[in-house]
């Protein structure tokens, strides 16, 4: 099975380098590797003339490249015609040894897999056995503390009510984190960007859309949602890493809340296209719910001033809806 890795990076020399030490040191080593560099400067460019990696090429993108699913559409199309799997990561993942081979593991397991997702181990503390109490989150025999915005939202009957991995209705579901690190495969209908695969054959029929500009956000979920009614999707909980959280390159936490309420919205209709008047309902009640939590943590946090600037990007999304709604293609 012939593996791609395709790496998007924007002004992340350092997390990217190190990124690709731990590419490195794989069981299953890529048999092409794609850095596409939307960055200005020439930082990343130099990291890659100082430092050789094997199957490697580097390209830095025009502007009319630029930006997340710019890149990986222009990554895509860069891949040789014997490849079966194309591998994404963020640049600022750090993969385990055997992450490219648990991939492999995990197509030849389910070969009707049009995509696999790994799976992020450092953020979120996982124990086996039953919940003790409902403070916890539990799932396939292993428990999680569960976060402050989902036992408020319980309080309002607006918890998800499907899987992790499955969008509800009303769209504010579980996300991956929410599967347990058990080293099993898990179907899904989502799954994160960054630690993302699929095979090379989906291409001819989908792309990642252009609606996301820059820095995507959700751009993920578009993709897999998408793809989701073509096929079966799987997270690989054996194909580990860790997320490092690196935070150049991201937009200003105002244009971050807009995203969240836009990009959000544009994302549920894509599965969702026709939602009843409860779910729309919930929908906007957990915005709103959402956004009230990110004022109230002007109060909470020690980082007041981004807290205010994102909620008040959430509130403005959220009202420009009412006037420009976002138009799903």
């Amino acid at each position: 099975m012939k593996i791609a890795l395709v790496i998007c990076t924007y002004k992340r020399p350092e997390a990217v380098l190190e990124l690709m030490k731990s590419v490195r040191g794989q069981v299953k080593y890529p048999d092409q590797i794609l850095i596409v560099d939307g960055s200005e400067d020439e930082q990343t460019k130099r990291v890659f003339e100082e430092n050789e990696f094997e199957n490697l090429t580097y390209f830095k993108v025009p502007e009319e490249d630029r930006g997340l699913t710019r890149q990986r559409n222009f990554g895509i199309v860069k891949t040789g015609k014997n490849i079966d799997i194309i591998a994404f990561l963020d640049d600022d993942i750090i993969i385990d040894a055997n992450y490219f081979k648990e991939l492999e593991v995990a197509y030849q397991t389910c070969p009707d897999a049009l995509g696999v997702g790994g799976y992020i181990t450092n953020d979120v503390v996982w124990k086996k056995g039953g919940a003790p109490n409902a403070d916890y989150f539990e799932y396939g025999g292993y428990y999680r503390k569960e976060g402050s915005r989902f036992k408020l939202r319980s309080k309002f009957s607006l918890e998800p009510d499907r899987p992790p991995g499955f969008l509800p209705e009303f769209s504010h579901g579980r996300s991956i984190s929410f599967l347990p690190p058990s080293g099993l495969l898990y179907e899904v209908e989502q799954f994160m960007g960054g630690v993302a695969s699929y095979k090379k054959s989906i291409f001819e029929e989908i792309q990642f859309s252009p609606y996301f500009k820059g820095y995507g956000l959700y751009e993920d979920a578009d993709f897999t949602l998408r793809l989701a009614k073509k096929g079966k999707l799987y997270v690989h909980t054996a194909a580990t890493c860790t997320h490092h959280h690196d935070v150049s390159g991201r937009p200003d936490a105002y244009k971050y809340g807009k995203m969240v309420v836009r990009n959000g919205w544009y994302v549920w209709r894509v599965r969702w296209p026709n939602p009843s008047a409860t779910a729309q309902l919930k929908w906007h009640a957990t915005s709103f719910l959402l956004t009230l939590i990110r004022y109230g943590n002007v109060i909470t946090t020690n980082k007041k001033a981004e807290a205010l600037q994102e909620a008040w990007g959430r509130t403005v999304g959220w009202w420009s809806l009412l006037f420009s709604k976002p138009k799903v293609a």
